[in-house]
Protein backbone atom coordinates (compact mmCIF):
# COMPACT_ATOMS: atom_id res chain seq x y z
CA UNK A 1 0.00 0.00 0.00
CA UNK A 2 1.30 3.43 -0.95
CA UNK A 3 -0.01 6.33 1.11
CA UNK A 4 0.96 8.90 -1.57
CA UNK A 5 -1.90 9.26 -4.00
CA UNK A 6 -2.74 11.48 -6.91
CA UNK A 7 -5.45 13.84 -5.69
CA UNK A 8 -6.76 14.11 -9.22
CA UNK A 9 -7.53 10.38 -9.06
CA UNK A 10 -9.97 11.15 -6.26
CA UNK A 11 -11.75 13.75 -8.36
CA UNK A 12 -15.01 11.84 -8.69
CA UNK A 13 -15.30 11.21 -4.98
CA UNK A 14 -14.17 14.75 -4.25
CA UNK A 15 -16.85 16.22 -6.45
CA UNK A 16 -19.42 14.11 -4.65
CA UNK A 17 -18.10 15.35 -1.32
CA UNK A 18 -18.29 19.04 -2.24
CA UNK A 19 -21.48 21.02 -1.54
CA UNK A 20 -23.80 20.94 -4.57
CA UNK A 21 -23.79 24.69 -5.09
CA UNK A 22 -20.02 24.91 -5.16
CA UNK A 23 -19.77 21.89 -7.45
CA UNK A 24 -22.15 23.37 -10.01
CA UNK A 25 -20.38 26.72 -9.91
CA UNK A 26 -17.00 25.04 -10.35
CA UNK A 27 -15.65 26.75 -7.22
CA UNK A 28 -12.86 24.22 -6.64
CA UNK A 29 -10.94 21.96 -8.96
CA UNK A 30 -11.72 18.26 -8.49
CA UNK A 31 -9.35 16.93 -5.84
CA UNK A 32 -8.95 20.24 -4.01
CA UNK A 33 -11.46 19.33 -1.31
CA UNK A 34 -9.62 16.04 -0.73
CA UNK A 35 -6.34 17.90 -0.32
CA UNK A 36 -7.93 20.42 2.03
CA UNK A 37 -9.39 17.66 4.22
CA UNK A 38 -6.02 15.94 4.43
CA UNK A 39 -4.34 19.23 5.35
CA UNK A 40 -6.90 19.80 8.13
CA UNK A 41 -6.04 16.39 9.59
CA UNK A 42 -2.30 17.08 9.33
CA UNK A 43 -2.79 20.40 11.10
CA UNK A 44 -4.64 18.74 13.99
CA UNK A 45 -1.74 16.33 14.50
CA UNK A 46 1.15 18.73 13.92
CA UNK A 47 -0.24 21.77 15.71
CA UNK A 48 -2.82 20.49 18.20
CA UNK A 49 -1.28 17.19 19.25
CA UNK A 50 -4.21 15.01 18.16
CA UNK A 51 -3.60 11.41 17.12
CA UNK A 52 -3.99 10.63 13.43
CA UNK A 53 -7.04 8.45 14.15
CA UNK A 54 -8.77 11.31 15.97
CA UNK A 55 -7.71 13.85 13.35
CA UNK A 56 -9.09 11.71 10.53
CA UNK A 57 -12.35 10.85 12.25
CA UNK A 58 -14.27 13.69 10.61
CA UNK A 59 -13.30 12.37 7.17
CA UNK A 60 -14.83 8.95 7.82
CA UNK A 61 -18.16 9.93 6.27
CA UNK A 62 -16.59 11.31 3.09
CA UNK A 63 -16.67 9.22 -0.10
CA UNK A 64 -13.00 10.16 -0.63
CA UNK A 65 -12.00 9.10 2.90
CA UNK A 66 -9.42 6.58 1.67
CA UNK A 67 -7.64 9.28 -0.35
CA UNK A 68 -7.80 11.76 2.54
CA UNK A 69 -6.32 9.19 4.87
CA UNK A 70 -3.57 8.17 2.47
CA UNK A 71 -2.49 11.75 1.77
CA UNK A 72 -2.58 12.75 5.45
CA UNK A 73 -0.60 9.72 6.65
CA UNK A 74 1.91 10.12 3.84
CA UNK A 75 2.42 13.74 4.80
CA UNK A 76 2.86 12.84 8.48
CA UNK A 77 5.36 10.16 7.48
CA UNK A 78 7.56 12.74 5.71
CA UNK A 79 6.53 15.87 7.63
CA UNK A 80 9.87 16.44 9.38
CA UNK A 81 11.69 16.45 6.03
CA UNK A 82 9.11 18.44 4.08
CA UNK A 83 8.33 21.14 6.67
CA UNK A 84 11.86 22.63 6.85
CA UNK A 85 12.09 22.59 3.04
CA UNK A 86 8.85 24.53 2.73
CA UNK A 87 9.69 26.89 5.60
CA UNK A 88 12.82 28.00 3.78
CA UNK A 89 10.70 29.25 0.89
CA UNK A 90 8.31 31.43 2.91
CA UNK A 91 9.37 35.07 3.06
CA UNK A 92 8.17 35.48 6.65
CA UNK A 93 8.59 33.08 9.57
CA UNK A 94 6.50 29.98 8.94
CA UNK A 95 5.15 30.24 12.49
CA UNK A 96 3.40 33.46 11.45
CA UNK A 97 1.13 31.48 9.14
CA UNK A 98 -2.11 29.99 10.41
CA UNK A 99 -1.56 26.28 11.29
CA UNK A 100 -3.98 24.92 8.64
CA UNK A 101 -2.20 27.00 5.99
CA UNK A 102 1.19 25.75 7.09
CA UNK A 103 -0.14 22.22 7.03
CA UNK A 104 -1.52 22.73 3.52
CA UNK A 105 1.88 23.83 2.21
CA UNK A 106 3.51 20.71 3.65
CA UNK A 107 0.71 18.44 2.47
CA UNK A 108 0.92 19.84 -1.06
CA UNK A 109 4.72 19.49 -0.98
CA UNK A 110 4.20 15.83 -0.11
CA UNK A 111 1.99 15.38 -3.15
CA UNK A 112 4.55 17.11 -5.37
CA UNK A 113 7.38 14.96 -4.02
CA UNK A 114 5.66 11.60 -3.61
CA UNK A 115 2.50 11.31 -5.72
CA UNK A 116 2.18 10.16 -9.30
CA UNK A 117 0.49 13.41 -10.37
CA UNK A 118 2.20 16.20 -12.27
CA UNK A 119 3.69 18.77 -9.86
CA UNK A 120 1.84 21.59 -11.62
CA UNK A 121 -1.47 19.86 -10.94
CA UNK A 122 -0.65 19.56 -7.23
CA UNK A 123 0.16 23.28 -7.11
CA UNK A 124 -3.13 24.15 -8.80
CA UNK A 125 -5.09 21.93 -6.41
CA UNK A 126 -3.33 23.47 -3.41
CA UNK A 127 -4.37 26.96 -4.48
CA UNK A 128 -8.01 25.83 -4.60
CA UNK A 129 -7.55 23.92 -1.34
CA UNK A 130 -6.46 27.19 0.29
CA UNK A 131 -9.77 28.69 -0.78
CA UNK A 132 -11.64 25.66 0.56
CA UNK A 133 -9.90 26.18 3.92
CA UNK A 134 -10.91 29.84 3.98
CA UNK A 135 -7.54 31.36 3.02
CA UNK A 136 -8.58 33.24 -0.12
CA UNK A 137 -6.04 35.99 0.53
CA UNK A 138 -3.22 33.45 0.83
CA UNK A 139 -3.67 31.85 -2.59
CA UNK A 140 -0.86 33.94 -4.06
CA UNK A 141 1.51 32.86 -1.30
CA UNK A 142 0.55 29.20 -1.75
CA UNK A 143 1.09 29.41 -5.49
CA UNK A 144 4.47 31.18 -5.18
CA UNK A 145 5.87 28.94 -2.43
CA UNK A 146 4.88 25.69 -4.12
CA UNK A 147 6.13 26.75 -7.55
CA UNK A 148 9.47 27.54 -5.94
CA UNK A 149 9.37 24.15 -4.23
CA UNK A 150 8.87 22.45 -7.60
CA UNK A 151 11.88 24.28 -9.04
CA UNK A 152 14.22 24.14 -6.04
CA UNK A 153 13.38 20.96 -4.18
CA UNK A 154 16.42 19.01 -5.38
CA UNK A 155 18.76 21.71 -4.07
CA UNK A 156 16.79 22.11 -0.85
CA UNK A 157 16.86 18.41 -0.03
CA UNK A 158 20.51 18.03 -0.96
CA UNK A 159 21.36 20.40 1.88
CA UNK A 160 18.72 19.19 4.37
CA UNK A 161 19.47 15.51 3.85
CA UNK A 162 22.99 15.85 5.19
CA UNK A 163 21.29 15.49 8.58
CA UNK A 164 20.28 11.83 9.06
CA UNK A 165 17.27 12.78 11.17
CA UNK A 166 15.92 15.13 8.50
CA UNK A 167 16.72 12.72 5.66
CA UNK A 168 14.69 10.03 7.42
CA UNK A 169 12.03 12.52 8.59
CA UNK A 170 12.60 11.59 12.23
CA UNK A 171 12.61 13.84 15.32
CA UNK A 172 16.18 14.77 16.20
CA UNK A 173 15.90 13.34 19.73
CA UNK A 174 14.78 9.94 18.43
CA UNK A 175 17.45 9.79 15.72
CA UNK A 176 20.07 10.53 18.36
CA UNK A 177 18.66 7.90 20.72
CA UNK A 178 18.60 5.23 18.00
CA UNK A 179 22.14 6.12 16.96
CA UNK A 180 23.30 5.79 20.57
CA UNK A 181 21.49 2.48 21.08
CA UNK A 182 22.21 0.82 17.73
CA UNK A 183 25.12 2.71 16.12
CA UNK A 184 25.79 0.12 13.42
CA UNK A 185 22.13 -0.20 12.47
CA UNK A 186 20.74 3.28 13.08
CA UNK A 187 20.41 4.42 9.46
CA UNK A 188 18.65 1.21 8.45
CA UNK A 189 16.31 1.35 11.43
CA UNK A 190 15.35 4.98 10.81
CA UNK A 191 14.85 4.39 7.09
CA UNK A 192 12.79 1.26 7.75
CA UNK A 193 10.46 3.29 9.96
CA UNK A 194 9.30 5.05 6.78
CA UNK A 195 8.62 1.83 4.87
CA UNK A 196 5.10 0.59 4.37
CA UNK A 197 4.52 -2.31 6.77
CA UNK A 198 3.55 -5.75 5.52
CA UNK A 199 -0.05 -6.88 5.90
CA UNK A 200 0.35 -9.80 8.31
CA UNK A 201 -2.34 -12.15 9.54
CA UNK A 202 -2.51 -14.63 12.39
CA UNK A 203 -4.37 -17.80 11.47
CA UNK A 204 -6.30 -19.64 14.17
CA UNK A 205 -6.26 -23.16 12.78
CA UNK A 206 -4.67 -24.90 9.81
CA UNK A 207 -2.39 -22.32 8.14
CA UNK A 208 -1.88 -24.34 4.96
CA UNK A 209 -5.62 -24.75 4.53
CA UNK A 210 -6.11 -21.03 5.04
CA UNK A 211 -3.43 -20.20 2.47
CA UNK A 212 -5.33 -22.35 -0.01
CA UNK A 213 -8.52 -20.51 0.94
CA UNK A 214 -6.82 -17.17 0.32
CA UNK A 215 -5.53 -18.35 -3.06
CA UNK A 216 -9.03 -19.48 -4.05
CA UNK A 217 -10.32 -16.01 -3.14
CA UNK A 218 -7.66 -14.38 -5.35
CA UNK A 219 -5.29 -13.21 -2.59
CA UNK A 220 -1.55 -13.68 -3.05
CA UNK A 221 -0.11 -14.74 0.31
CA UNK A 222 2.80 -16.65 1.84
CA UNK A 223 3.62 -18.24 5.17
CA UNK A 224 6.17 -16.71 7.56
CA UNK A 225 8.71 -19.51 8.07
CA UNK A 226 9.66 -18.71 11.67
CA UNK A 227 6.13 -17.88 12.90
CA UNK A 228 3.85 -20.91 12.73
CA UNK A 229 0.58 -18.98 12.61
CA UNK A 230 1.62 -15.98 10.48
CA UNK A 231 0.70 -15.22 6.87
CA UNK A 232 1.75 -12.20 4.79
CA UNK A 233 -0.48 -10.84 2.04
CA UNK A 234 1.20 -9.30 -0.99
CA UNK A 235 -1.47 -6.58 -1.14
CA UNK A 236 -3.42 -5.05 1.73
CA UNK A 237 -7.17 -5.55 1.66
CA UNK A 238 -10.06 -4.48 3.91
CA UNK A 239 -10.21 -6.90 6.82
CA UNK A 240 -13.86 -7.65 6.06
CA UNK A 241 -12.74 -9.03 2.67
CA UNK A 242 -10.63 -11.71 4.37
CA UNK A 243 -12.15 -15.19 4.46
CA UNK A 244 -13.03 -16.09 8.02
CA UNK A 245 -12.33 -12.69 9.58
CA UNK A 246 -15.87 -12.11 10.82
CA UNK A 247 -15.90 -15.62 12.29
CA UNK A 248 -12.62 -15.05 14.13
CA UNK A 249 -10.59 -17.59 12.14
CA UNK A 250 -8.02 -14.94 11.22
CA UNK A 251 -6.81 -11.68 12.75
CA UNK A 252 -4.46 -8.90 11.69
CA UNK A 253 -1.32 -9.07 13.83
CA UNK A 254 2.35 -8.38 13.08
CA UNK A 255 4.48 -11.52 13.15
CA UNK A 256 6.67 -9.97 15.85
CA UNK A 257 3.64 -9.35 18.05
CA UNK A 258 2.65 -13.00 17.68
CA UNK A 259 5.71 -13.99 19.73
CA UNK A 260 4.14 -12.84 23.00
CA UNK A 261 1.65 -15.68 23.34
CA UNK A 262 4.21 -18.27 22.29
CA UNK A 263 6.77 -16.99 24.81
CA UNK A 264 4.20 -17.14 27.59
CA UNK A 265 3.94 -20.91 26.97
CA UNK A 266 0.65 -21.49 28.78
CA UNK A 267 0.23 -25.02 30.14
CA UNK A 268 -3.00 -26.90 30.80
CA UNK A 269 -4.99 -25.60 33.77
CA UNK A 270 -2.99 -22.39 34.23
CA UNK A 271 -4.37 -19.00 35.15
CA UNK A 272 -3.20 -16.03 33.03
CA UNK A 273 -3.14 -12.28 33.61
CA UNK A 274 -3.02 -10.10 30.49
CA UNK A 275 -1.95 -6.94 32.28
CA UNK A 276 -2.25 -4.30 29.55
CA UNK A 277 -4.73 -6.01 27.30
CA UNK A 278 -6.10 -3.34 24.95
CA UNK A 279 -6.74 -3.44 22.06
CA UNK A 280 -6.95 -7.23 22.46
CA UNK A 281 -4.84 -8.83 19.73
CA UNK A 282 -2.57 -10.67 22.15
CA UNK A 283 -5.53 -11.57 24.39
CA UNK A 284 -7.26 -13.24 21.45
CA UNK A 285 -4.06 -15.05 20.51
CA UNK A 286 -3.71 -16.48 24.02
CA UNK A 287 -7.28 -17.74 23.94
CA UNK A 288 -6.90 -19.28 20.47
CA UNK A 289 -3.66 -21.17 21.21
CA UNK A 290 -3.74 -24.99 21.15
CA UNK A 291 -3.55 -24.90 24.97
CA UNK A 292 -5.63 -21.91 26.10
CA UNK A 293 -5.63 -20.63 29.69
CA UNK A 294 -7.98 -22.26 32.15
CA UNK A 295 -8.81 -18.73 33.30
CA UNK A 296 -7.73 -15.45 31.69
CA UNK A 297 -8.16 -12.03 33.25
CA UNK A 298 -7.65 -9.16 30.79
CA UNK A 299 -6.93 -5.84 32.49
CA UNK A 300 -6.53 -2.30 31.22
CA UNK A 301 -6.48 1.06 32.95
CA UNK A 302 -8.72 2.61 30.26
CA UNK A 303 -12.31 1.41 30.15
CA UNK A 304 -12.93 2.65 26.61
CA UNK A 305 -9.88 0.74 25.39
CA UNK A 306 -10.95 -2.35 27.28
CA UNK A 307 -14.18 -2.25 25.28
CA UNK A 308 -12.00 -2.89 22.21
CA UNK A 309 -10.85 -6.11 23.87
CA UNK A 310 -14.49 -7.06 24.43
CA UNK A 311 -15.25 -6.47 20.73
CA UNK A 312 -12.28 -8.61 19.69
CA UNK A 313 -13.34 -11.45 21.99
CA UNK A 314 -16.90 -11.24 20.69
CA UNK A 315 -15.58 -11.60 17.12
CA UNK A 316 -13.54 -14.71 17.90
CA UNK A 317 -16.36 -16.15 20.01
CA UNK A 318 -14.34 -16.80 23.19
CA UNK A 319 -15.03 -15.28 26.59
CA UNK A 320 -12.62 -14.00 29.23
CA UNK A 321 -12.86 -11.93 32.37
CA UNK A 322 -12.31 -8.20 31.81
CA UNK A 323 -11.50 -5.62 34.46
CA UNK A 324 -10.66 -1.92 34.47
CA UNK A 325 -7.78 -1.62 36.95
CA UNK A 326 -4.66 0.48 37.37
CA UNK A 327 -1.95 -2.11 37.87
CA UNK A 328 0.66 0.52 38.72
CA UNK A 329 -1.04 0.84 42.11
CA UNK A 330 0.57 -1.42 44.75
CA UNK A 331 -1.78 -4.16 45.85
CA UNK A 332 -3.92 -4.04 42.71
CA UNK A 333 -5.84 -7.29 42.14
CA UNK A 334 -5.34 -8.18 45.78
CA UNK A 335 -8.57 -10.19 45.59
CA UNK A 336 -7.06 -12.50 42.97
CA UNK A 337 -5.04 -15.65 43.57
CA UNK A 338 -1.52 -15.63 42.09
CA UNK A 339 -1.26 -16.19 38.34
CA UNK A 340 0.82 -18.87 36.64
CA UNK A 341 1.48 -16.69 33.61
CA UNK A 342 1.50 -12.90 33.27
CA UNK A 343 1.88 -10.85 30.11
CA UNK A 344 3.00 -7.26 30.62
CA UNK A 345 2.69 -5.64 27.19
CA UNK A 346 3.77 -2.35 28.68
CA UNK A 347 2.75 1.13 27.51
CA UNK A 348 5.79 2.66 25.85
CA UNK A 349 7.08 5.24 23.38
CA UNK A 350 5.90 3.04 20.47
CA UNK A 351 9.07 3.92 18.56
CA UNK A 352 9.12 0.44 17.05
CA UNK A 353 5.79 0.86 15.22
CA UNK A 354 6.28 4.26 13.61
CA UNK A 355 5.87 2.79 10.14
CA UNK A 356 2.29 1.90 11.12
CA UNK A 357 1.67 5.10 13.09
CA UNK A 358 3.68 7.96 11.55
CA UNK A 359 1.97 10.51 13.80
CA UNK A 360 4.19 9.21 16.62
CA UNK A 361 7.04 11.24 15.10
CA UNK A 362 5.19 14.46 15.85
CA UNK A 363 3.43 13.47 19.05
CA UNK A 364 6.20 11.85 21.07
CA UNK A 365 8.77 13.92 23.01
CA UNK A 366 12.15 12.95 24.45
CA UNK A 367 11.01 13.34 28.07
CA UNK A 368 8.11 10.93 27.41
CA UNK A 369 10.60 8.06 27.49
CA UNK A 370 11.51 8.61 31.13
CA UNK A 371 7.83 8.94 32.04
CA UNK A 372 7.07 5.63 30.34
CA UNK A 373 10.05 4.00 32.08
CA UNK A 374 8.65 5.00 35.48
CA UNK A 375 5.25 3.52 34.59
CA UNK A 376 6.89 0.34 33.31
CA UNK A 377 8.82 -0.04 36.55
CA UNK A 378 5.64 0.25 38.62
CA UNK A 379 3.89 -2.26 36.36
CA UNK A 380 6.69 -4.78 36.68
CA UNK A 381 6.78 -4.46 40.46
CA UNK A 382 3.00 -4.77 40.82
CA UNK A 383 2.53 -7.61 38.32
CA UNK A 384 5.46 -9.68 39.56
CA UNK A 385 3.92 -9.54 43.02
CA UNK A 386 0.93 -11.42 41.55
CA UNK A 387 3.09 -14.15 39.93
CA UNK A 388 2.88 -17.62 41.42
CA UNK A 389 5.92 -19.63 42.50
CA UNK A 390 7.34 -21.29 39.38
CA UNK A 391 5.40 -18.86 37.19
CA UNK A 392 6.51 -16.95 34.11
CA UNK A 393 6.13 -13.25 33.29
CA UNK A 394 6.72 -12.00 29.74
CA UNK A 395 7.63 -8.33 29.50
CA UNK A 396 7.10 -6.77 26.06
CA UNK A 397 7.25 -3.34 24.47
CA UNK A 398 7.09 -1.97 20.95
CA UNK A 399 10.00 0.35 21.75
CA UNK A 400 13.48 0.58 20.23
CA UNK A 401 14.99 2.27 23.26
CA UNK A 402 17.04 0.42 25.92
CA UNK A 403 15.74 2.71 28.69
CA UNK A 404 12.30 1.15 28.27
CA UNK A 405 13.61 -2.32 27.56
CA UNK A 406 16.74 -4.07 28.78
CA UNK A 407 17.77 -1.28 31.14
CA UNK A 408 14.36 -1.24 32.78
CA UNK A 409 14.30 -5.02 33.18
CA UNK A 410 17.85 -5.04 34.57
CA UNK A 411 16.85 -2.43 37.16
CA UNK A 412 13.84 -4.55 38.12
CA UNK A 413 15.97 -7.68 38.55
CA UNK A 414 18.39 -5.71 40.73
CA UNK A 415 15.64 -4.65 43.13
CA UNK A 416 13.61 -7.90 43.12
CA UNK A 417 15.65 -10.82 44.53
CA UNK A 418 12.89 -13.36 43.82
CA UNK A 419 12.97 -12.66 40.07
CA UNK A 420 15.30 -14.23 37.53
CA UNK A 421 15.79 -13.80 33.81
CA UNK A 422 14.80 -16.84 31.72
CA UNK A 423 16.46 -17.86 28.46
CA UNK A 424 14.66 -17.66 25.13
CA UNK A 425 12.58 -20.85 24.94
CA UNK A 426 14.04 -23.53 22.68
CA UNK A 427 10.66 -24.20 21.10
CA UNK A 428 10.20 -20.61 19.88
CA UNK A 429 12.12 -19.76 16.72
CA UNK A 430 14.17 -16.59 16.97
CA UNK A 431 13.21 -14.23 14.12
CA UNK A 432 15.98 -13.63 11.56
CA UNK A 433 18.00 -10.55 12.49
CA UNK A 434 16.76 -10.48 16.09
CA UNK A 435 19.38 -9.32 18.59
CA UNK A 436 20.07 -11.49 21.64
CA UNK A 437 20.85 -9.17 24.53
CA UNK A 438 22.22 -10.02 27.97
CA UNK A 439 18.59 -9.75 29.08
CA UNK A 440 15.93 -10.40 26.47
CA UNK A 441 15.72 -10.02 22.70
CA UNK A 442 15.29 -6.92 20.52
CA UNK A 443 13.59 -6.95 17.12
CA UNK A 444 14.39 -3.96 14.92
CA UNK A 445 12.34 -2.73 11.96
CA UNK A 446 14.22 -3.27 8.74
CA UNK A 447 15.85 -6.48 9.93
CA UNK A 448 15.55 -9.69 7.91
CA UNK A 449 12.35 -10.80 9.67
CA UNK A 450 10.44 -7.74 8.42
CA UNK A 451 8.65 -7.22 11.74
CA UNK A 452 7.92 -4.08 13.65
CA UNK A 453 10.29 -3.16 16.48
CA UNK A 454 9.71 -5.17 19.68
CA UNK A 455 11.52 -6.08 22.88
CA UNK A 456 10.82 -9.29 24.84
CA UNK A 457 12.14 -10.57 28.15
CA UNK A 458 11.02 -13.69 30.01
CA UNK A 459 11.15 -13.55 33.80
CA UNK A 460 10.46 -16.24 36.37
CA UNK A 461 9.79 -16.68 40.06
CA UNK A 462 11.58 -19.73 41.40
CA UNK A 463 12.04 -22.97 39.45
CA UNK A 464 9.84 -24.49 36.80
CA UNK A 465 8.95 -21.35 34.84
Amino acid sequence: MNDAVDTAAAAGADAAAAPAGRREAGAFAPGASTLAAAARAVSLVAHEGRSADVALAEAETRPDRAAVRAIALGTLRWYLRLAPAVAGLVARPADDLAPPLRALLVTAAHQIEHSRGAPEVSVHLAVDAARALGFERATGLVNAVLRRFVRERATLFAALDEDLAVRCAQPAWLAAAVQAAWPDRAAGVLEASNAHPPFVLRVAGDRDAYLAELAAAGHDARAVPWASEAVVLAVSVPVTALPGFREGRVSVQDAGAQLAARLLDVRSGQRVLDACAAPGGKTAHLLQRPVPPADLLAVDVDGSRLSMVASTLERIGIAARLRVTDLTVPGALGDEAPFDRILVDAPCSSTGVIRRHPDIKLLRRADDVEAFARTQARLLDSCFARLAQGGRLVYATCSLLPRENEEGVAAFLAREPAARALPWPEGVALPPGALRLPIGVQLLPGAEAGTDGFYYACLGRGDGA
